[in-house]
């Protein structure tokens, strides 16, 4: 065939080379890995301290908007890099084949109960641990001086009116209630997760820990988050289904911000 006349070459022939395969691989080496868990957790500290933070005082709105809008700035890009990595794959933007456990291997009923299981657990004991968090703040990261740091879970929000506190909870709800949650699971559950199978049984475990790390801005939630995180974690690997974790985390991020809202509307809780 004459080369003026071949037909355009399918995108979806050419295989990713370089950093795009080393991303696409079925195996991250440790380092690899350990970078691509902190690395986005850095780059929100990074927004908060030199675009958000400083926005948000200027609007006199609390501090806890500042870290939704530097959770979005880099999460939301992060979404937007797995589907552009879907189309280097197979031509068109997608997270078939990046994003995995999502072939929904578990019926609806079994899905159901065990994500239901893991959000009854990660909201109870993450609010029964919160004197653990207390006492980690105390013996190690009094140091930590920026506005709201603390073990509270209302420390962001303090030092506002109810009607501003309330206003900003509800701009925030769809994204801290939910969506940035669930993009969260997305990166680490069904793309940093499925590709550690040289670690076994202590994948989901290493996942866990890196992902609670990852949140820089409350180092004191460490040891918490590795119990209450942890078995929604280990369920969506060895049931390959991510839908039980996305229940867990986004759920609770979820039944958490609603009861709030209502509390705060209501005037059962005060600021």
């Amino acid at each position: 065939m004459d080369t003026a006349t071949r037909p355009p070459a399918d995108p979806r022939d050419a295989q990713p080379t370089g950093f795009v395969a080393k991303l696409l691989a079925d195996r991250h080496s440790v380092p690899f890995s350990v970078a691509l868990h902190l690395v986005p957790g850095a780059l929100i500290v990074a927004v908060y301290a030199f675009v958000a933070a400083p926005l948000v005082r200027a609007m006199d709105f609390p501090i806890f908007m500042a870290w939704a809008v530097a959770l979005a700035v880099v999460l939301f890009p992060l979404q937007l890099f797995l589907l552009w990595l879907g189309r280097k794959q197979t031509g068109r933007f997608t997270m078939k084949g990046v994003v995995r456990y999502r072939d929904r291997p578990l019926s609806r009923g079994k899905v159901f109960w065990l994500g239901a299981a893991c959000l009854v657990w990660m909201t109870a004991v993450s609010l029964a641990l919160t004197p653990l968090d207390a006492v980690v703040y105390d013996w190690l990261f009094t140091w930590v001086d920026y506005q709201g740091a603390g073990p509270e879970g209302t420390a962001y929000l303090q030092g506002y009116s109810q009607e501003r506190v309330l206003t900003t909870l509800l701009i925030c709800a769809p994204f801290t209630g939910f969506a940035l949650p669930l993009l969260e699971e997305y990166y680490f559950r069904g793309f940093l997760l499925p590709r550690l199978p040289q670690l076994g049984r202590w994948a989901p475990f290493f996942n866990t820990f890196l992902f609670s790390v990852y949140h820089f801005w409350a180092p004191w939630t460490v040891l918490s988050k590795l119990v209450f995180l942890y078995p929604g974690v280990w369920l969506a690997w060895r049931k390959q289904d991510i839908r039980i974790s996305i229940i867990m985390h986004p759920g609770s991020a979820l039944l958490m911000t609603v009861t709030g809202v209502i509390a705060l509307a209501s005037g059962a809780y005060s600021m």
